[in-house]
């Protein structure tokens, strides 16, 4: 089994899994590679039959008579060439249906279901959820957020129900329950929760509904990804605080953020710590969220391939003399830390694995292909979790790297004429862009026009603010006043690039709003991309 085999096989899977949402999908896509395997056997068939005829033909002319060559027939069967086998045999398109039919079925079964005993059965059961008033206990399984309503929010983990009130009846007590609770309380109340701690929460369930206007925000989409059903507005929340908090990583996360905010205060430190840990870190304040994401620069506010590959290459840097195995476990442990530090979330998995394969090629001392990395990472993430195929942060991670690959370079020669500095400004942008645009107009139905030139403009400034705020996050670790010096130091590049993204927002034009693209659409200008990439 050849490399091109693999890479069809794999390139099924994926196909499987983005067709696994659509009613007969699967089975679809299993004819498909019935067919395709038909019509190859068809035309293997055609082909060595007409191959042969050829030869025969050619060589029979190019003796004397039919005769000469009927009565040599050891010279005549030596002189026909052999057939050559075809590239890709007819049971390469049957297996990659069969494996795109179970990838579709395999998204099913990995599709969160609600339990026999999930708490949201309770507003089934129930009836009426605004009249339902209950007290729930669990374990906190994340830091609390700000929300756009200026409330905290958090996920909690549950099981059990101490009492269920219902127009001031009570209709059960103590009753087991399981499930993740999308939790939002006053801010005040959030304050000081951590994860594992066990809680007590006083209020009102209710369930999440789809979006009312078309293209609008999917709630219950995004809390059936998270694996919850059911979300929670809590009054009271009663906790033991006798108990320290646990160590956790999320600590040390905290460590940092604070260190960075302790000088240069709010937002320029939570700006800071979102470029450096990722938006899902630090509460970063929802006006200046907005205006990044207006302009194009809303992919600096989320950890990936630039800060993985800076710590990888200082960590590689100052252990030159170790030996490969030393190096490769402290890397893999660089990599490990970083990846909880910023929440374990899709873009900065990818960069992990991507980085777990410099790794293993250091330590083997061979070279790795990176499109076969990319590839390989993709299959992984969507072997342990394929509901990651319709998550949008993971398609934009892999499109924009899968740009920045093979888009760069040829962009990059035809900018010879250019200082290489000035080109990369060009063609680093420019690149994520064009294999990003196509989804982004599909899901958001919004076009930045400013986009390119505010990544050209602010780029500098990026480099700048994300190198010194991962020499301050590493400092903070040790001395967090030390950190907090070293991020004072980018009081002005963080005031400049927020000015940057300010004055673009506030120009005419500065969102478009294009409609929406049909998914035909969609995969006609993704086909026409890939045909340039392919015959540029």
């Amino acid at each position: 089994m050849n490399q091109t085999v693999i890479l069809i096989l794999a390139f099924a899977y994926l196909l499987g899994l983005l067709v696994g949402v659509i009613p007969g999908g699967n089975y679809a896509i299993l004819g498909l590679g019935i067919i395709l395997a038909i019509v190859t056997a068809l035309k293997q068939v055609y082909q060595q039959k007409q191959s042969r005829q050829a030869r025969i033909k050619q060589f029979i002319q190019q003796k004397q008579t039919r005769k000469d060559a009927l009565t040599d027939p050891i010279e005549f069967a030596d002189k026909i060439p052999k057939i050559s086998r075809p590239k890709f045999p007819f049971w390469v398109w049957l297996l990659a249906g069969i494996i795109a039919f179970l990838a579709s079925f395999y998204l099913q079964i990995r599709t969160p279901q609600p339990a026999i005993n999930d708490i949201t059965q309770l507003i089934i059961d129930s009836g009426n959820s605004q009249d339902l008033l209950i007290t729930v206990r669990g374990e906190v399984s994340s830091i609390p957020r700000l929300t756009r309503s200026g409330r905290g929010q958090f996920w909690l983990q549950v099981h059990q129900v101490n009492e269920i009130t219902n127009n001031n009846t009570p209709i059960a007590v103590s009753k087991d329950v399981s499930g993740l609770v999308y939790v939002t309380v006053p801010i005040l109340k959030a304050t000081g929760l951590y994860p594992g701690e066990s809680i007590a929460i006083t209020g009102s369930l209710y369930k999440p509904q789809p979006p009312s206007n078309p293209g609008g925000f999917d709630f219950q989409n995004y809390l059936a990804q998270q694996g919850s059903f059911t979300g929670l507005r809590g009054r009271y929340i009663s906790h033991d605080d006798s108990q320290p908090p646990p160590w956790g990583l999320w600590k040390i996360r905290q460590r940092i953020t604070r260190a960075q905010a302790q000088l240069l205060g709010v937002p320029k430190g939570s700006l800071l710590s979102a470029m450096v840990l990722g938006r899902l870190a630090v509460d970063l304040p929802y006006d200046i969220r907005d205006i990044f994401v207006q302009v194009g620069l809303a992919h600096i506010l989320a950890a990936s391939g630039f800060q993985v590959s800076f710590l990888l290459g200082v960590i590689l840097a100052i252990t030159q003399k170790f030996s490969p195995r030393v190096r490769f476990g402290l890397g893999l442990l660089t990599l490990l830390i970083y990846l909880g530090l910023t929440g374990i979330s899709p873009s900065v998995l990818r960069a992990t694995l991507m980085g777990l394969a410099v790794l293993i090629a250091l330590l083997s001392q061979r070279q790795t292909k990176p499109l076969n990395v990319l590839l390989i990472v993709a299959i992984l993430l969507l072997v342990v979790n394929p509901n990651w195929i319709s998550d949008i942060g993971f398609q934009l991670s892999f499109l924009a790297t899968l740009g920045l690959m093979v888009t760069v370079p040829p962009l990059m020669e035809r900018l010879n004429w250019m200082p290489p500095l000035f080109a990369s400004l060009i063609a680093v942008p420019l690149s994520a862009m064009i294999w990003t645009l196509p989804l982004q107009l599909y899901v958001f139905k919004v076009l930045s026009p400013y986009s390119i030139l505010v990544n050209i403009i602010a780029s500098p400034l990026i480099s700048i603010i994300t190198l010194g705020g991962i020499a301050s996050a590493l400092s903070a670790l040790f001395l967090p006043s030390l950190g907090s010096a070293i991020a004072q130091f980018l009081y002005y590049p963080i005031l400049g690039l927020i000015e940057i993204a300010k004055y673009f927002s506030q120009l005419p034009g500065n969102s478009i709003a294009v409609g929406s693209i049909s998914l035909i659409q969609l995969i006609t200008l993704y086909g026409l991309i890939l045909v340039i990439w392919v015959n540029p």
